[in-house]
């Protein structure tokens, strides 16, 4: 009797295991969506355009968001599904599961398909807004870091190449993207079994009134008090609020015999 566990809490059958499952899987879903903010910050590649002589080169810096802003929004989108997983349970944290791995996987795809040479210097024309940045006579990709220069025109008839210097924060995106594709396969198959948040952080007042409609009769305990929405709705209705007491539902205690 003294080692018996109330059955039926949600959670409570597993014990630690659900929990450390549902803290992991958030951890991860949270860890993943900073990672993939943090980097998309970062410069990820530069395009340099030459002009025709005299002029001379010009450098324009290109972010992660920048060039994948997409990515960005899905993992603002991935906060907001772990903030979903934690206020639901059972079908419908399962969907927020699901929505969860769709936007780590679309994070990944954004950033594969949209980090190239080309995407860069469009991009880089577009940062500068000059009437020529649209008209440029090639483009070429490179891994090497190109010269810093300054200048806030592209001038038109100029040729421009895009050196790739992110390559790091690029892999920090992906696995950023891979961690909230984890945390949302995981919720999809495994969430309904883990703790809710009714069964922690219900309002004192809303377990006290489950607990008095489950145990109307129960002997001995003092009555719980009446919450101020009852209170005003009996005195706007005429009744004496303190004359629906529970505890006169219940006989009287018996008296010893004499």
């Amino acid at each position: 009797m003294s080692g018996a566990r109330p059955a039926g809490q949600p959670g409570g059958r597993a014990g630690q295991p659900g929990g450390r499952e549902y803290g992991l899987a958030l951890l991860a879903g949270a860890a993943g969506a900073a990672l993939i903010l943090l980097a998309l910050r970062q410069r990820w590649a530069q395009a340099v355009f030459t002009p025709p002589k005299p002029l001379t080169s010009q450098v324009v810096d290109v972010s992660g968001t920048d060039l994948v802003p997409l990515a960005g929004a899905l993992a603002l989108a991935a906060l907001a599904g772990l903030a979903a997983v934690i206020a639901t349970r059972g079908a419908l944290r399962r969907a927020a599961g699901v929505l969860l791995a769709l936007f780590g996987a679309g994070a990944g795809a954004a950033v594969m398909t949209s980090v190239t040479a080309a995407t860069v210097i469009n991009v880089a024309a577009s940062k500068v807004a000059s009437p020529g940045s649209a008209a440029f006579s090639g483009a070429a990709g490179s891994t090497t870091s190109g010269s810093t220069g300054g200048g806030a025109l592209v001038v038109s008839g100029s040729t421009a190449q895009a050196f790739m210097t992110g390559t790091p924060w690029h892999v920090a995106v992906l696995a950023g993207a891979l961690l909230v594709f984890i945390a949302g396969l995981g919720t999809a198959l495994r969430g309904p079994d883990w703790p809710v948040m009714s069964a922690r952080y219900d309002a004192p007042g809303t377990r006290d009134a489950a607990d008095r409609a489950d145990a109307p009769g129960a002997g001995g305990a003092s009555p719980h008090p009446l919450d101020a929405a009852t209170m005003w709705e009996s005195l706007n209705g005429g009744e004496d609020p303190t004359a629906d007491d529970p505890a006169e539902n219940t006989p009287p205690p018996a008296r010893p015999a004499r």
